[in-house]
Parts: C-alpha cells; sequence; structure tokens
C-alpha cells in the first residue's frame, strides 16, 4: 500500500475534538473542529470568521449529528495559504472530506462559505445528501446582470477600513450582521458576543485575498447544476448578502426550498439558533425520509 499524503491529528479538549489535518502538497495544516456522532453535519464559516461561530449549534445538534466545523486557510487556528480565493477554499474542504472520509453530509455555508459550498459541489457530489445556503449570495458585488449585491464603491471601503485596521473593519462589519431588535434581548447579546469574541482575527492579506475573491466572482452559472435537495435560509432584514439573492437563488436553484427568518439579518443562526437548528434538522430529516422511497 502506498503512504498517505496527508494525516489527520486529533487533540482532546472538553467535549470537542479539535483536530487538524496535513493537507497534501507542502504540509499545510487546516483546523476543525469535531462534536457529536450520527448523521454528518458540516457547516462552514464565512469571511474573517472561523469555525467558532458554530458553537450554538455543536452545542445542540451534536446529540442528533457529527458535526464537522473547518476554518478555512488563513482563518481561525488554520495555517496561512499561498492564495485565498473560492477554488483554493474548496480544494481544502475536499481534501477534509477525503481525509474524513465524510459520506451522506449534509453541507451547510454560511456568506462566503455558501460560494465555497457552491465552487466545490461538483467535486464533493458524490458525499453529499443535501445542501443549505445560509444568508449566501452566488455574486457578493453588484454587477449589470446580477443587481442584488453590494455596490462597488461599498466593497471598495470594506477594503479601505481593513488596509487601515482589520480590527476595527471587522468590528464595523459584526455590527452590520444584525438589526437592532435582535440584540434588544440581553441574554442574547451576552452569548452573541461570547461567540464572537472567540473568533480569531486573521491577518489583513488573508481578509483582502478572500474580499476580492468576493468582489470579482459570480457563481450564478452554478446554481442551476445543483441536483441534490438544496435549502436556502436568509433573513428579510439582511444588510450584507441581500435578502434578493437568497430569493434569486432558490428561483434558479431546481427544486429548492427556501425559509425566510422574518426580521432577521445576516447572522441568523446565532440570534436565533433555537429556530435555526430546527430548520435544519428538520429540512435533514425531510431528505432522509425521501431517501428512504
Amino acid at each position: 500500500m502506498g503512504c498517505r499524503a496527508y494525516r489527520c491529528h486529533r487533540q482532546k479538549s472538553g467535549y470537542y475534538l479539535m483536530p487538524w489535518c496535513e493537507l497534501a502538497g507542502g504540509g499545510r495544516r487546516i483546523w476543525y473542529e469535531e462534536q457529536g456522532q450520527g448523521p454528518v453535519l458540516v457547516l462552514l464559516h464565512g469571511w474573517c470568521m472561523s469555525s467558532a461561530v458554530w458553537r450554538l449549534q455543536a452545542d445542540d445538534l451534536s446529540s442528533r449529528f457529527r458535526v464537522v466545523m473547518p476554518d478555512l486557510a488563513g482563518h481561525g487556528r488554520s495555517e496561512l495559504s499561498t492564495g485565498y480565493g473560492f477554488e483554493a477554499f474548496a480544494a481544502d474542504l475536499v481534501q477534509l472530506f477525503v481525509q474524513l472520509d465524510l459520506r451522506d453530509v449534509l453541507l451547510a455555508g454560511w456568506s462566503m462559505g455558501a460560494q465555497i459550498v457552491l465552487t466545490a459541489y461538483q467535486q464533493l457530489r458524490e458525499r453529499l445528501i443535501a445542501l443549505v445556503l445560509i444568508s449566501g449570495t452566488p455574486c457578493f458585488a453588484a454587477t449589470e446582470s446580477f443587481p442584488y449585491g453590494l455596490g462597488l464603491k461599498d466593497v471598495e471601503g470594506m477594503a479601505l477600513k481593513v488596509r487601515r485596521s482589520t480590527q476595527r473593519a471587522l468590528a464595523g462589519f459584526t455590527a452590520l450582521m444584525f438589526t437592532a431588535d435582535e440584540l434588544r434581548e440581553p441574554a442574547v447579546a451576552r452569548v452573541t458576543a461570547d461567540v464572537l469574541a472567540a473568533v480569531q482575527i486573521p491577518e489583513a492579506e488573508v481578509a483582502l485575498q478572500s474580499l476580492d475573491a468576493l468582489a470579482e466572482t459570480d457563481l450564478s452559472h452554478l446554481l442551476s447544476t445543483l441536483d441534490l435537495p438544496v435549502l436556502v435560509i436568509n433573513g428579510d432584514q439582511d444588510r450584507i448578502c441581500l435578502p434578493e439573492a437568497s430569493t434569486y437563488m432558490a428561483a434558479h436553484i431546481p427544486g429548492s426550498s427556501h425559509t425566510v427568518f422574518s426580521g432577521s439579518g445576516h447572522a441568523l443562526f446565532l440570534v436565533r439558533s433555537e429556530k435555526f437548528n430546527t430548520c435544519l434538522e428538520n429540512f435533514w430529516r425531510r431528505v432522509s425520509d425521501r431517501r428512504c422511497y
């Protein structure tokens, strides 16, 4: 038998498994967290975030699912890479699936994570059972053919703020994730702040290169190629990935389901975690039941 090109190492911390994988071609390491047993649920974070944002999902859903939460290259605890475009992120995700031999996976991506899911789909198709696109968009910046993105000046403004101070830029970006009403309840605000405080701020170059990918990439042409069950979830008050973008995706993905959280912004899985988790679980049950016939 041949030598394996990459390895997985596991460390135990409380009830989490927190391993890293050495990827083929250079020994670069990707960190992921894992909790629970059962059907596999992979959760992919968004721009300048990390696997830490999924704490409320891991704590709840791990009693019914094996929840796997990777850090994208240059994010969280994962090591730096030579590039931070969607193709590079997708290639790492494919290697992680192969390394862990993940099959019949419910793959969910939030924000930029949704675009990475779209990019990796054809390579992962045989290992998936369904997709969930959370607060996503096929095209982050508005174009003539896709007017449902942020304006170019807004994206350029994000880049300028990152160059000045990544920390302050992300503080402003995080504030845009929520409506005022979502954080009005002190307990919700406190838990949300605790979760976000655990996110490590990436290096400016990581933030800028991945922002370039967001600004330059239009994945609209991939929507019609999705031939597994897809659930689109978004808040109707999202100021980052506009609600119209999710409506567009649902309309262009064959047979997709669409759930809209009224009064919610970009990070609905944080402020309305119970409803969100139930939505994921119910979708998985519908997909699983359908496969039994």
